[in-house]
Protein backbone atom coordinates (compact mmCIF):
# COMPACT_ATOMS: atom_id res chain seq x y z
CA UNK A 1 0.00 0.00 0.00
CA UNK A 2 2.95 2.49 0.71
CA UNK A 3 4.21 1.77 -2.66
CA UNK A 4 1.36 2.50 -4.32
CA UNK A 5 0.77 6.13 -2.49
CA UNK A 6 4.32 7.23 -3.28
CA UNK A 7 3.49 6.45 -7.19
CA UNK A 8 0.62 8.46 -6.84
CA UNK A 9 2.17 11.25 -5.54
CA UNK A 10 5.63 11.06 -8.06
CA UNK A 11 2.33 11.20 -10.67
CA UNK A 12 0.93 14.00 -8.74
CA UNK A 13 3.75 15.74 -8.60
CA UNK A 14 4.92 15.37 -12.22
CA UNK A 15 1.35 16.38 -13.13
CA UNK A 16 1.55 19.93 -11.09
CA UNK A 17 5.27 20.67 -12.59
CA UNK A 18 3.86 19.96 -16.07
CA UNK A 19 1.07 22.07 -15.72
CA UNK A 20 3.25 25.26 -13.77
CA UNK A 21 5.23 24.87 -16.97
CA UNK A 22 2.39 25.20 -19.51
CA UNK A 23 1.13 28.39 -17.26
CA UNK A 24 4.58 30.08 -17.90
CA UNK A 25 5.08 29.45 -21.25
CA UNK A 26 1.27 30.74 -21.92
CA UNK A 27 1.37 33.34 -19.68
CA UNK A 28 -0.11 36.93 -21.02
CA UNK A 29 1.44 40.18 -19.95
CA UNK A 30 -0.42 43.00 -19.37
CA UNK A 31 0.99 47.14 -20.21
CA UNK A 32 3.59 47.70 -22.34
CA UNK A 33 5.51 45.15 -24.22
CA UNK A 34 7.05 46.67 -26.95
CA UNK A 35 10.68 47.54 -26.97
CA UNK A 36 11.26 50.27 -24.49
CA UNK A 37 12.23 53.70 -25.61
CA UNK A 38 15.75 55.45 -24.62
CA UNK A 39 15.06 58.31 -23.49
CA UNK A 40 16.47 61.66 -25.21
CA UNK A 41 18.43 63.86 -22.54
CA UNK A 42 16.99 66.77 -24.08
CA UNK A 43 13.76 65.53 -22.25
CA UNK A 44 14.56 65.76 -18.97
CA UNK A 45 15.38 68.70 -17.00
CA UNK A 46 15.48 69.91 -13.52
CA UNK A 47 15.19 72.84 -10.58
CA UNK A 48 17.28 73.17 -8.12
CA UNK A 49 15.80 73.31 -4.41
CA UNK A 50 17.26 73.91 -0.99
CA UNK A 51 18.73 70.45 -0.24
CA UNK A 52 17.28 68.50 -2.76
CA UNK A 53 17.21 68.03 -7.09
CA UNK A 54 13.79 67.74 -8.44
CA UNK A 55 14.13 65.59 -12.02
CA UNK A 56 11.49 66.56 -14.69
CA UNK A 57 11.28 64.59 -17.88
CA UNK A 58 8.41 64.59 -20.82
CA UNK A 59 6.50 61.65 -21.10
CA UNK A 60 6.13 59.42 -24.05
CA UNK A 61 3.48 57.14 -24.44
CA UNK A 62 3.27 54.65 -24.65
CA UNK A 63 6.88 53.80 -24.74
CA UNK A 64 7.54 52.28 -21.37
CA UNK A 65 6.07 50.71 -18.12
CA UNK A 66 8.29 51.60 -15.80
CA UNK A 67 11.30 53.10 -15.18
CA UNK A 68 14.71 53.05 -12.98
CA UNK A 69 16.42 56.62 -11.69
CA UNK A 70 19.55 55.58 -10.17
CA UNK A 71 22.74 57.36 -9.03
CA UNK A 72 25.75 57.04 -6.53
CA UNK A 73 25.23 59.02 -3.23
CA UNK A 74 28.22 60.79 -3.14
CA UNK A 75 28.00 61.80 1.06
CA UNK A 76 28.17 57.92 1.27
CA UNK A 77 29.08 56.48 -2.28
CA UNK A 78 25.81 54.23 -2.15
CA UNK A 79 23.82 53.22 -5.28
CA UNK A 80 20.39 54.87 -5.13
CA UNK A 81 17.40 53.47 -7.58
CA UNK A 82 13.93 54.41 -7.41
CA UNK A 83 11.52 52.78 -9.99
CA UNK A 84 8.67 55.43 -10.99
CA UNK A 85 5.45 54.27 -12.80
CA UNK A 86 4.76 55.77 -16.63
CA UNK A 87 2.47 57.92 -15.08
CA UNK A 88 5.11 59.76 -13.43
CA UNK A 89 6.94 62.77 -15.20
CA UNK A 90 8.45 64.03 -12.53
CA UNK A 91 10.88 63.20 -9.05
CA UNK A 92 12.10 65.03 -6.34
CA UNK A 93 15.87 63.71 -4.74
CA UNK A 94 15.93 64.77 -0.98
CA UNK A 95 18.85 65.30 1.24
CA UNK A 96 21.60 66.21 -1.45
CA UNK A 97 24.15 69.39 -1.28
CA UNK A 98 25.98 71.95 -3.52
CA UNK A 99 29.03 71.27 -1.92
CA UNK A 100 29.19 67.78 -3.94
CA UNK A 101 28.58 69.59 -7.48
CA UNK A 102 26.67 67.53 -10.10
CA UNK A 103 25.13 64.42 -9.69
CA UNK A 104 25.14 61.60 -12.05
CA UNK A 105 21.59 60.25 -12.89
CA UNK A 106 21.17 56.99 -14.88
CA UNK A 107 17.45 57.03 -16.50
CA UNK A 108 16.55 53.54 -18.05
CA UNK A 109 12.62 52.52 -18.85
CA UNK A 110 11.44 49.35 -18.58
CA UNK A 111 8.57 47.59 -20.43
CA UNK A 112 6.10 44.96 -18.65
CA UNK A 113 8.07 41.86 -19.60
CA UNK A 114 11.13 43.52 -17.74
CA UNK A 115 13.18 44.29 -20.51
CA UNK A 116 14.92 47.30 -20.93
CA UNK A 117 15.86 50.43 -22.90
CA UNK A 118 19.14 52.20 -23.36
CA UNK A 119 20.80 53.67 -20.65
CA UNK A 120 20.51 57.88 -19.83
CA UNK A 121 22.81 60.33 -18.40
CA UNK A 122 22.01 63.48 -16.78
CA UNK A 123 23.89 65.59 -14.52
CA UNK A 124 22.02 67.52 -11.85
CA UNK A 125 22.98 70.59 -9.31
CA UNK A 126 21.45 70.36 -5.94
CA UNK A 127 20.29 73.88 -4.35
CA UNK A 128 21.70 74.81 -1.16
CA UNK A 129 21.03 73.04 1.91
CA UNK A 130 19.44 75.50 4.35
CA UNK A 131 21.68 75.70 7.55
CA UNK A 132 19.75 74.16 10.75
CA UNK A 133 20.37 76.64 13.39
CA UNK A 134 19.55 75.71 17.33
CA UNK A 135 19.21 78.28 20.11
CA UNK A 136 20.55 77.32 23.81
CA UNK A 137 18.97 79.94 26.64
CA UNK A 138 20.27 80.44 30.05
CA UNK A 139 18.80 82.60 32.22
CA UNK A 140 20.20 85.28 33.99
CA UNK A 141 20.13 85.64 37.46
CA UNK A 142 19.51 89.09 38.69
CA UNK A 143 19.34 91.11 41.68
CA UNK A 144 17.11 94.46 42.44
CA UNK A 145 20.10 96.61 42.24
CA UNK A 146 20.92 95.66 39.13
CA UNK A 147 17.54 97.28 37.87
CA UNK A 148 16.02 100.44 37.09
CA UNK A 149 13.64 103.03 35.92
CA UNK A 150 13.10 106.31 34.47
CA UNK A 151 9.73 106.70 35.95
CA UNK A 152 8.98 104.73 38.62
CA UNK A 153 5.70 104.76 40.39
CA UNK A 154 6.10 106.19 44.32
CA UNK A 155 3.03 104.53 45.74
CA UNK A 156 3.36 100.87 44.73
CA UNK A 157 4.83 98.59 42.29
CA UNK A 158 8.59 98.92 43.05
CA UNK A 159 10.44 97.08 39.99
CA UNK A 160 12.53 94.50 42.12
CA UNK A 161 9.07 92.63 41.96
CA UNK A 162 10.05 92.05 38.49
CA UNK A 163 12.53 89.30 39.33
CA UNK A 164 10.29 88.11 42.74
CA UNK A 165 8.61 85.19 40.99
CA UNK A 166 5.72 85.95 42.10
CA UNK A 167 3.22 86.74 39.72
CA UNK A 168 0.78 88.52 42.05
CA UNK A 169 3.34 91.47 42.56
CA UNK A 170 4.12 93.67 39.60
CA UNK A 171 6.35 97.06 38.70
CA UNK A 172 4.33 99.76 37.61
CA UNK A 173 6.04 103.29 36.27
CA UNK A 174 4.23 106.52 37.53
CA UNK A 175 0.49 106.40 37.05
CA UNK A 176 0.28 109.72 39.95
CA UNK A 177 0.58 112.92 38.96
CA UNK A 178 2.68 114.75 37.53
CA UNK A 179 3.02 112.12 35.09
CA UNK A 180 5.70 111.81 32.35
CA UNK A 181 5.08 110.76 28.94
CA UNK A 182 6.17 107.39 27.01
CA UNK A 183 9.23 106.14 25.89
CA UNK A 184 9.68 104.83 29.46
CA UNK A 185 12.28 101.84 30.39
CA UNK A 186 13.24 99.12 32.42
CA UNK A 187 17.25 99.14 32.45
CA UNK A 188 19.66 96.04 33.49
CA UNK A 189 23.01 96.91 34.41
CA UNK A 190 24.54 93.06 33.71
CA UNK A 191 27.59 92.28 35.14
CA UNK A 192 29.12 90.57 32.49
CA UNK A 193 28.80 91.09 28.78
CA UNK A 194 26.50 89.31 26.67
CA UNK A 195 25.54 89.12 22.47
CA UNK A 196 22.82 87.42 22.06
CA UNK A 197 19.63 87.42 24.27
CA UNK A 198 15.95 86.65 24.55
CA UNK A 199 13.52 88.58 26.47
CA UNK A 200 10.52 87.18 28.75
CA UNK A 201 7.99 88.96 30.76
CA UNK A 202 4.73 88.26 32.01
CA UNK A 203 1.80 90.96 32.03
CA UNK A 204 0.59 92.03 35.63
CA UNK A 205 -2.42 90.19 37.56
CA UNK A 206 -5.57 92.65 36.81
CA UNK A 207 -5.74 96.08 36.06
CA UNK A 208 -2.83 94.91 33.36
CA UNK A 209 -1.09 98.06 31.09
CA UNK A 210 1.20 96.18 28.89
CA UNK A 211 3.42 97.69 26.17
CA UNK A 212 2.17 97.53 22.68
CA UNK A 213 5.52 98.20 21.46
CA UNK A 214 8.93 99.09 22.65
CA UNK A 215 12.60 98.99 21.91
CA UNK A 216 15.45 97.34 22.51
CA UNK A 217 18.59 99.01 23.34
CA UNK A 218 22.09 98.12 24.40
CA UNK A 219 25.25 100.19 25.65
CA UNK A 220 28.76 99.18 26.72
CA UNK A 221 29.31 102.04 28.95
CA UNK A 222 25.52 103.01 29.88
CA UNK A 223 25.43 106.00 28.56
CA UNK A 224 25.62 105.51 24.66
CA UNK A 225 22.46 103.37 23.55
CA UNK A 226 21.90 101.44 20.27
CA UNK A 227 18.67 100.43 19.80
CA UNK A 228 18.93 97.12 18.25
CA UNK A 229 15.57 95.80 17.92
CA UNK A 230 11.82 97.29 17.56
CA UNK A 231 8.80 95.03 18.24
CA UNK A 232 4.97 96.35 17.44
CA UNK A 233 3.33 93.41 16.77
CA UNK A 234 1.38 90.32 18.46
CA UNK A 235 1.64 91.46 21.85
CA UNK A 236 -0.01 90.26 24.73
CA UNK A 237 -3.00 92.44 26.29
CA UNK A 238 -4.42 90.04 28.93
CA UNK A 239 -3.85 89.37 32.33
CA UNK A 240 -1.17 87.35 32.84
CA UNK A 241 -0.48 86.75 29.22
CA UNK A 242 3.55 85.54 28.22
CA UNK A 243 5.88 86.90 25.87
CA UNK A 244 9.10 85.38 24.89
CA UNK A 245 11.23 87.18 22.03
CA UNK A 246 13.26 85.83 19.06
CA UNK A 247 16.85 86.07 19.21
CA UNK A 248 18.57 89.20 19.29
CA UNK A 249 22.04 89.81 18.41
CA UNK A 250 24.12 92.90 18.89
CA UNK A 251 26.95 93.97 17.11
CA UNK A 252 29.37 93.98 19.73
CA UNK A 253 28.83 92.90 23.57
CA UNK A 254 27.35 94.72 26.33
CA UNK A 255 26.97 95.16 29.57
CA UNK A 256 23.77 97.64 29.88
CA UNK A 257 19.79 96.56 28.58
CA UNK A 258 17.23 98.65 28.53
CA UNK A 259 13.40 97.41 27.76
CA UNK A 260 12.23 101.23 25.84
CA UNK A 261 7.96 100.82 26.09
CA UNK A 262 7.17 103.10 23.66
CA UNK A 263 3.12 102.77 23.67
CA UNK A 264 0.90 101.05 25.92
CA UNK A 265 -2.94 99.17 25.34
CA UNK A 266 -5.16 102.31 25.93
CA UNK A 267 -3.01 104.91 24.93
CA UNK A 268 -1.63 105.84 28.94
CA UNK A 269 1.54 106.94 29.93
CA UNK A 270 2.35 104.23 32.18
CA UNK A 271 2.66 100.69 32.07
CA UNK A 272 2.93 97.76 34.33
CA UNK A 273 4.43 94.10 34.04
CA UNK A 274 4.36 90.97 36.78
CA UNK A 275 7.23 89.40 35.92
CA UNK A 276 10.80 89.96 33.69
CA UNK A 277 13.69 87.67 32.82
CA UNK A 278 16.58 88.37 30.33
CA UNK A 279 18.44 85.20 28.56
CA UNK A 280 21.62 84.84 27.07
CA UNK A 281 21.38 83.21 24.30
CA UNK A 282 23.83 80.76 22.44
CA UNK A 283 23.14 80.39 18.73
CA UNK A 284 24.53 77.16 17.47
CA UNK A 285 24.55 76.78 12.99
CA UNK A 286 24.97 73.27 11.74
CA UNK A 287 25.71 74.10 8.01
CA UNK A 288 26.15 70.82 6.06
CA UNK A 289 27.48 72.48 2.48
CA UNK A 290 30.61 73.55 4.80
CA UNK A 291 31.38 70.33 6.81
Amino acid sequence: MKKIKYIILVFAFCGVVSSCSDNFTNIEFSGYTEKPVTLDASAISYDSLPGSIKLKWEQTSPAYEYMKISYVNPSDNKLVTTVVSKYTDSLVISNTLRKYGAYSFHFQAYNAQNEKGGVTDFNAMSGRAKAIVTVNKTKVALTATQLSTDDQEPTEGPIKNLIDGDANTFFHTRWSSPQKALPQYIQIDLNESHKNFVIWYKNRNGSQVGPQAFDLQVSSDGTTWETIGTVNTNLPSGSKAEYTSDVYSAKNDFTHFRFVVTKTFGDVKYFNLSEFAFYDAQIIINDPESK
